[in-house]
C-alpha cells in the first residue's frame, strides 16, 4: 500500500486542481466556469448527504458526479480511498479521466483497479491502452499488452485495435501487423488502424493491398485510404479512389470531401474537381466549413479567382483557413496587391494571421515584386509578434530581396540570420542569381547548397544554365562532366493537362507516352507550317 500511495502523490501533480477535506466535505480552491461550478456545488451537497447516510461512493455514483464537474481530483482521491469498486464502474472512471487527457491519472487507476484484484475486461483495456499512446510511452504499452496475455484477451477484438494502433504509432509496422494476426475476426477499426499504420511508414503499396482484402468496407476506412494517399502527395491515387468509392455506391462524408478536393487541386484537375463540387451539394446538401475552404483553395490552385472568391463570399462564417486559402490563392496567381488588401481586410476584422498567412503574404510580395511592402511587413512582424517567424518566412525574404536583384541585402539578411541558413536559403540566392545573369555571385550560392548536400542535382544544372548564359561552355561541359561521373541524374520535368476529365502526364524524353506518335505528327506539321512564316525565322535568330 506503500507504493500505491507514492504512485499517488506523484499522480496528484498533475491534477489541475487543489482540495482538501474538512468535516467530510471535499472543498476546491479554483471557481471553474458557472455552469461547471453550479453543478460541482449541487455535487459537494449530494456528497455530504451520502456522508450523513452510510451510502458508499460506488452506489451513490458520486465520483462520476465530481467527474462530470471536472473535479478529477477530488474524483481521483475517492477513487483511490473507495474499495468496493467492480469492473464496470472501475472502468468507467478510468474512461473518464482518459477522456479529459488525465492519461497518468487513468494509468494510477487502473494500477489501483489491479490492487484491489478486480479483473480487468476488454472494455478496460480498450480503455487505458490508448492513454499508454498518449503518453508516448511504449514500455506502459508492452506491459498492458503482457496483462492482456496473461488473462487470455489479447486476441479479442477490442483489445487487438487498441494494440495495433499502439504498435502502429510507437513501434514497428512488423508488431502491429503481428496483432492485427493475433486478433480474432478483425473488424473495420483493425483494418484501418493498421492501413493507417502502413501509410506512417510510408508502404503504400501494402496499405491498399489490406484495403482491398477487407471484407467490409465503410466510409471510415475510405476516408483512410483517400486521406492517407492525399496527404503523402500521391495526388492521383486519391481521386481514382474516390471516384472508385463512388462507382462502388458507398456515400461520401464531410471528411471525404476535403481529402479528394485537395488531391484534385494539387493536380489541377479542374474538371474533376468540378464534379466532386457538385457532388458534395448534391450528396451534402449543406456544406461544412472544411468542404468550403477545400472548394475555395482548389480554385484559386486551379487559377479560377472568381469561382474561389464566389465561394468565400457564400461562407456564413470564414475561419482563419477561409482566409489564407483566399489569400495564398491570389499570391500563387501573382495578384500580390489584391492579396494584400484581403490581408488588411481579414484583420480589420479582428483576425490574428498565423504563421501560414504571414507566409503567403510574403510570397504574394515575393511573386509580384512589393518588396518594401514585404520589408515592411517582415520587420513589423518581427518586432509585435516574432513567435510566428520560422526559417521559411526568413527564406521568403531571401527570395523576395533575390528576385528584385538587391543581392547585397539578401547577402546581409542571410549573414544576420539567428540560425545557420539551410539549403533553401541558398537556392532563393541562387534562383535570383539566375534571373539577373549573376554568375559570379550564384557560383558562391551554388558553392553553399553542394557543401551542405553534395547530390544535389537540381543545383548543378541551376549552375550549368547560368554559365551557359554567360557564354561559358567549359564551365557548362566540366559541370556536366561531373555529374556524369557522379552517377547522378536528373529528375525529369513534368507537366500535364486535362482533357475531358482525363488527366494526360508529359515527362523529359518520355518514349512511353501513349500518344507519343500522335503529338510527334502535329508537331512536324505545326513546324512545317512555321517554317513558311516569318514567326519561324524570328524563333531561328533567337
Amino acid at each position: 500500500m506503500t507504493e500505491t500511495r507514492t504512485d499517488l502523490s506523484h499522480s496528484m501533480k498533475s491534477v489541475p486542481c487543489k482540495f482538501s477535506l474538512s468535516q467530510g466535505h471535499l472543498k476546491l480552491h479554483r471557481k471553474p466556469d458557472d455552469i461547471v461550478y453550479n453543478r460541482l456545488i449541487a455535487t459537494q451537497k449530494s456528497h455530504g448527504r451520502i456522508l450523513k447516510q452510510g451510502v458508499s461512493a460506488v452506489e451513490s455514483e458520486i465520483v462520476t458526479c465530481y467527474c462530470e464537474s471536472k473535479a478529477f481530483c477530488n474524483a481521483f482521491q475517492l477513487f483511490i480511498e473507495t474499495s468496493e469498486w467492480d469492473v464496470v464502474s472501475a472502468t468507467a472512471i478510468i474512461g473518464q479521466f482518459s477522456n479529459h487527457h488525465l492519461y497518468e491519472d487513468a494509468i494510477t487507476l487502473f494500477k489501483r483497479m489491479l490492487l484491489l484484484n478486480i479483473n480487468p475486461t476488454e472494455f478496460t483495456f480498450g480503455t487505458v491502452l490508448p492513454s499508454s499512446i498518449s503518453l508516448q510511452n511504449l514500455l506502459l504499452g508492452k506491459q498492458l499488452h503482457a496483462c492482456t496475455i496473461k488473462m487470455g484477451l489479447q486476441s479479442n477484438v477490442f483489445v487487438g485495435s487498441a494494440l495495433l494502433d499502439l504498435y502502429a504509432k510507437l513501434s514497428t509496422i512488423e508488431e502491429a501487423k503481428s496483432a492485427f494476426e493475433d486478433t480474432q475476426k478483425p473488424n473495420v477499426v483493425s483494418y484501418t488502424t493498421l492501413i493507417c499504420g502502413y501509410f506512417r511508414k510510408e508502404r503504400f503499396k501494402d496499405a491498399l493491398r489490406l484495403f482491398h482484402g477487407m471484407p467490409e468496407k465503410n466510409v471510415i476506412s475510405w476516408n483512410a485510404i483517400i486521406s492517407g494517399y492525399s496527404q503523402s502527395g500521391h495526388n492521383e491515387e486519391a481521386v481514382n479512389l474516390f471516384i472508385e468509392m463512388m462507382r462502388e455506391g458507398s456515400l461520401p462524408n464531410q471528411s471525404t470531401f476535403p481529402c479528394a478536393i485537395s488531391a484534385a487541386s494539387n493536380i489541377a484537375a479542374f474538371g474533376i474537381g468540378k464534379s466532386f463540387h457538385a457532388s458534395a451539394i448534391k450528396i451534402l446538401g449543406t456544406l461544412n466549413i472544411f468542404v468550403s475552404n477545400s472548394l475555395i483553395s482548389f480554385y484559386a490552385k486551379c487559377g479560377s479567382l472568381e469561382d474561389s472568391l464566389l465561394l468565400f463570399n457564400k461562407v456564413q462564417k470564414t475561419n482563419l483557413v477561409s482566409w489564407n486559402a483566399l489569400i495564398c490563392g491570389y499570391a500563387h496567381n501573382g495578384k500580390g496587391r489584391e492579396a494584400l488588401e484581403f490581408f488588411r481586410r481579414m484583420q480589420a476584422m479582428g483576425l490574428r494571421p498565423n504563421a501560414v498567412t504571414l507566409l503567403c503574404v510574403l510570397l504574394a510580395c515575393s511573386h509580384t515584386g512589393l518588396v518594401d511592402e514585404g520589408i515592411s511587413l517582415f520587420n513589423r512582424v518581427k518586432l509585435e509578434n516574432h513567435e510566428l517567424l520560422n526559417p521559411e518566412h526568413y527564406g521568403c525574404m531571401v527570395d523576395l530581396l533575390s528576385r528584385q536583384g538587391r543581392f547585397g541585402e539578401a547577402e546581409k539578411f542571410i549573414h544576420d540570420l539567428p540560425f545557420d541558413p539551410g539549403i533553401g536559403f541558398w537556392k532563393a540566392l541562387l534562383g535570383g542569381c539566375m534571373i539577373h545573369s549573376n554568375t559570379k555571385l550564384g557560383e558562391f550560392a551554388a558553392q553553399k547548397i553542394l557543401d551542405l548536400d553534395p547530390n544535389d542535382v537540381p543545383s548543378y544544372v541551376m549552375l550549368s544554365n547560368a554559365h551557359s548564359s554567360a557564354g561559358r561552355w567549359r564551365s557548362v561541359s566540366m559541370i556536366r562532366k561531373d555529374i556524369n561521373e557522379k552517377g547522378m541524374k536528373r529528375v525529369p520535368g513534368c507537366s500535364w493537362i486535362e482533357i475531358r476529365n482525363k488527366v494526360h502526364v508529359f515527362l523529359t524524353a518520355d518514349r512511353n507516352q501513349e500518344k507519343r506518335d500522335e503529338i510527334n505528327v502535329v508537331l512536324i506539321f505545326l513546324a512545317e507550317q512555321l517554317k513558311e512564316t516569318k514567326v519561324y525565322h524570328c524563333w531561328s535568330l533567337i
